[in-house]
């Protein structure tokens, strides 16, 4: 072995076993942690990584294991082979046998073809799963409970602990029954794994203007602005809400104030016309981007910015280059905002304090947004709806669809 594992990796170490999650923050080393556990317990196997796209191309994994002697090929390792692939093609592995499996990043939600051959291969084969942000709901763990044998199948779990609401046309879960047994069984496999950060985060929240009269007249007049048509449900609604707001010139300039005082920045969006703009700054500074259409790797010139999209680039990476990040636009998923944090926030980085400059006006949509993720909450916008329509909250805005 030729990494040096901290107590925290080795305590979490000793405490793994096929079918058990290890939780652990980003950047607190699940990778090598997860690794040499399989070299110290089931080295005689091969090793199938699934991991993220990015995580994948970046060839993260397979560097890690170089350092610990773990090849691609049978004469160059000191254990089995090394595989590493995406979760788009984890179907591709649903009939290995008799290998060791590492689920990187959870994607086990609901009961779609992943959850599927998850099921499968846990059935075959020794593996474990690494997450930083362990399940939300109990429905979350229903997979992983199911893979150790606890329960037939999702639906036995479903019969014997959810109980759903009545007269409604999808779906809805009103409680959960058995809590005690869920509880019990969750502690059976978490293993955590906290560690002493020598860094510390400093958020900072930046305000920024918006277009107040548009915004309550599209509100008002339920009428789409930019194609000049009535708006047609109450999610466009809350689209537009969300364009009227992140486009608005003030956050353009918040950036560039900040490039003043910061010279590598990472930038993370939402929206195609939240990068468009962002572009603007190609000729000004040296702008990268990773997202559903581009995926270039940080720029290695002194000044730069990389505009990073939440849903393509919250998670599987990091950068140890920068210890600063602008959060353009809010995410609804507090995964993605803990997560798109976690970049820059890494073991082997140089910096201690880490600057976060979440740009926020006080529009009603932004201020919801930013109430549902500092209270640790992905945002709904049902629930927005409810509380805008209650007129004790006092946010102005008049009822709208339901």
């Amino acid at each position: 072995m030729t990494i040096e594992l901290m107590d925290h990796q080795l305590e979490a170490i000793d405490l793994l076993g096929s079918g058990k999650i290890l939780y652990g923050g980003v950047g607190s080393g699940k990778s090598a942690a997860a690794l040499a556990y399989y070299l110290k317990e089931e080295k005689d196997l091969d090793v199938y990584v699934i991991t993220t796209a990015k995580k994948r191309d970046s060839l993260d994994w397979l560097a890690e294991g170089a350092r610990l002697g773990i090849g691609t090929e049978r004469p160059w390792t000191m254990a089995g082979t090394i595989t590493v692939d995406s979760w788009n093609n984890i179907g591709k592995y649903q009939d290995e046998t008799g290998a060791f499996f590492i689920f990187d990043e959870q994607r086990l939600v609901g009961s779609g073809s992943w959850v599927k051959s998850f099921l499968r291969i846990a059935r075959r084969n020794r593996w474990i799963l690494l997450t930083a942000t362990p399940g939300d709901t109990w429905m979350d763990y229903a997979p992983v409970f199911v893979a150790n044998g606890w329960y037939k199948n999702l639906t036995e779990f479903k019969r014997e602990h959810v109980v759903y609401a009545p007269y409604v046309k999808f779906p809805v879960i009103l409680r959960y029954v058995g809590i005690g047994k869920l509880e019990r069984l969750r502690n059976e496999i978490l293993v955590e794994m906290p560690y002493m950060k020598h860094t510390e985060r400093i958020m900072n929240t930046v305000p920024v203007d918006y277009d107040k009269e548009l915004l309550d007249t599209t509100i008002k007049r339920r009428w789409h602005p930019y194609e000049n048509r009535p708006i047609k449900d109450v999610g466009e609604l809350f689209r537009v809400m969300r364009h009227i707001v992140n486009s608005d010139p003030s956050r353009l300039e918040a950036v560039r104030h900040l490039m003043g005082d910061h010279e590598k920045l990472i930038i993370f969006y939402t929206f195609n016309y939240e990068l468009e703009i962002l572009r603007t700054l190609n000729n000004e500074i040296t702008v990268a981007e990773w997202n559903g259409h581009k995926k270039q790797e940080v720029p290695k010139t002194c000044r730069w910015v990389y505009l990073v999209q939440y849903t393509a680039g919250a998670e599987g990476w990091n950068c140890t280059e920068t210890n600063a990040m602008i959060l353009y636009s809010l995410t609804y998923s507090y995964k993605n905002y803990i997560q798109a944090q976690g970049r820059i926030d890494r073991i082997d980085t140089k910096f201690t304090d880490l600057f976060y400059f979440i740009l926020s006006s006080s529009a009603p949509i932004d201020v919801s947004i930013k109430q549902a993720l500092d209270g640790k909450k992905s945002f709904n916008e049902r629930e927005a709806l409810e509380k805008w329509q209650n007129p004790a909250n006092n946010f102005g805005v008049p009822v709208v669809y339901r």
